[in-house]
């Protein structure tokens, strides 16, 4: 069978007996059908003098354009800490329409380490990015609205942008405003998907609903002829668009397939945002379970880096363990195998890949402090003279390594590493940060891009300088950093994926975000709104005559 076959067969439990299994109580469950749940933030005051349970951060090397299995070893190694007597939460990031219908397909897992009802979150789910959607384009019309009528505030520029939960790449560069309409004034606008808009990092980012507000109220719209920047408080709109994430801030309860419990709220893009579920989700969890399962997007060169240096730093946490999941396939890949016969024995090539793992490893461990397991989502593929080699090279390098089997197995297939992360959770690490926050932008980018990434040097537009120019005018470079990179190469080049040659990393653009907190950094030719490939998962996914989906994968 498979993903949705194997999901859809499932035996689940209604979702109050998810909930009281971690002791919410039925006046906090905001049922939304039989198998989901939002949250109420209301529990926060029974739980608050609860310890903290054990935060496992779930990682990866940089992967293939299919992904390596991460959020179904996430899912996994939630089942398997339960299956060793655990009491154990996953904390994951919702799943993009853009995705979904693109490249990747679906994101709650996969064969029997799924999160369910898996169809309906990889779609509509509870509502929570039409919300931000909404929120975000109620912000542009409240804009264009203003400038129609007089332009009070002096726009000069807009910087804000629509969004869309879709991969459209005809949308990243469009004209508004040719209605001819009487003071209707055109003007040049784009769209980015939702999953990379400010309101999303936003609402990841808040604590509570006022600091939603207070955040989204510090949101930089544009700026005006003398360059000072006009924020959502100056249109009086940080209220309309509160009241429209109202319910989308409350975190979502979900359930495995093996009926474990579940929280998946936010999700920002790795590569293009800061690729981690919402700080709510996760301190929500801490304090119901006694190990917690959290996921950064892409690489750990993305998703882990600002996890670490951005949601850690705002959110004061510190992760007790960290599991880099690679592949065989992928770890050939990066050793210069052609995408098409990764599935074949290259010895040579899974050799050479190999250095992908260790960057990250080194990263993980000596950059950041943590301690660090390897688990390798094996594939029927794999062969036992690679996956030896694999395990004879990690050996070497004093890195331990899980296999795991969890898609066929379910948790009996990843016990090991659930052991594992247990023991890790047990010793002292030496967390730190890669930069300070007192460094200057330029330093902070230099910092991670040479030593995460390995980069020789950085090189800057003429635009990028002058927007770093400004933003040190306006006070704001003591953020944290959120860069835009591919996920695919250290580098920012996505074909360079063996990363042989010294190589800079070019900042085409950087921009504010003062409600989220935190500076975007623009890297080669990433883009903020991603496009469908030649032949998408769209064209796979369908609806029977008994109303059952099929297709997504």
């Amino acid at each position: 069978m498979n993903d949705i076959q194997i999901a859809q067969n499932a035996n689940l439990e209604k979702i109050d007996n998810i909930a009281k299994k971690i002791e919410i109580n039925e006046e906090f469950v905001e049922q939304y059908g039989k198998y989901k749940a939002k949250i109420d933030l209301k529990i926060f005051n029974e739980l608050q003098n609860k310890n903290n349970g054990k935060l496992i951060l779930v990682t990866s090397i940089n992967p293939t354009p299919l992904g390596e299995g991460k959020t179904t070893v996430s899912i996994g190694l939630v089942d398997g800490l339960n299956k060793i007597g655990k009491k154990a939460i996953g904390a994951l990031r919702e799943p993009s329409l853009g995705p979904v219908f693109g490249i990747k397909g679906g994101a709650t897992g996969g064969g029997y380490s799924q999160v369910a009802p898996m169809e309906e979150i990889n779609l509509h789910f509870t509502g929570d990015i039409h919300a931000i959607t909404s929120a975000n384009n109620l912000l542009s019309a409240i804009i264009d609205n203003h400038i129609y009528f007089g332009n009070r505030l002096e726009f000069e520029k807009v910087t804000w942008k629509r969004c869309v939960d879709l991969n459209d790449r005809q949308l990243r560069l469009v004209n508004t405003g040719l209605s001819g309409e009487k003071n209707i004034v055109p003007r040049e606008d784009g769209f980015d998907i939702t999953v990379a808009s400010e309101i999303m990092a936003v609402l990841c980012l808040s604590e509570n609903i006022q600091d939603l507000k207070e955040k989204i109220s510090n949101i930089i719209v544009g700026y005006n002829k003398n360059k000072q920047p006009i924020k959502v408080k100056d249109l009086n709109a940080q209220g309309a668009l509160t009241v429209l994430l109202k319910d989308a801030i409350k975190p979502n309860l979900v359930q495995t397939l093996e009926n474990n419990p579940c929280l998946i709220h936010g999700g920002p893009f790795a590569n293009i945002a800061h690729g981690c579920n919402s700080i709510i989700a996760t301190k929500m969890a801490l304090k119901l379970g006694d190990y917690v399962v959290t996921e950064a997007g892409f690489g750990a060169d993305l998703g882990a880096e600002k996890f670490l240096d951005i949601k850690c730093r705002k959110a004061n946490l510190k992760p007790d363990a960290v599991v880099c999941v690679a592949t065989i396939k992928a770890l050939k890949y990066h050793g210069g195998m052609a995408k098409e016969d990764i599935q074949n024995e290259d010895i040579e090539a899974l050799i050479k890949g190999t250095k992908n793992i260790l960057k990250h490893i080194e990263n993980l461990r000596e950059k950041f402090g943590l301690n660090v397991v390897v688990a390798i989502n094996r594939y029927n593929t794999d062969t036992e003279k690679e996956i030896q080699i694999l395990t004879d090279i990690l050996n070497e390098n004093n890195v331990e390594l899980s296999l795991c089997e969890n898609w066929g197995k379910g948790s009996n297939g990843i016990t090991d590493l659930a052991e594992k992360v247990v023991e890790l959770c047990e010793k002292q690490s030496d967390f730190k940060f890669i930069y300070d926050l007192q460094d200057s932008i330029e330093t902070k980018i230099k910092k991670v891009c040479t030593n995460i990434y390995g980069a020789d040097d950085v090189e800057y537009s003429s635009k990028a300088l002058e927007n770093i120019k400004l933003i040190q005018n306006l006070k704001y470079e003591d953020l944290p950093i959120c860069i835009a990179k591919t996920q695919y190469s250290f580098s920012d080049d996505p074909k360079n994926l063996e990363c042989n040659e010294p190589f800079n990393i070019h900042v085409e653009d950087v921009n504010l975000k003062t409600g989220a907190g935190f500076i975007v950094i623009l890297t080669g030719k990433i883009m903020t709104m991603p496009g469908l490939p030649k032949v998408p998962a769209a064209e796979n996914i369908d609806v029977d005559l008994d109303g059952n989906i099929v297709g997504i994968f």
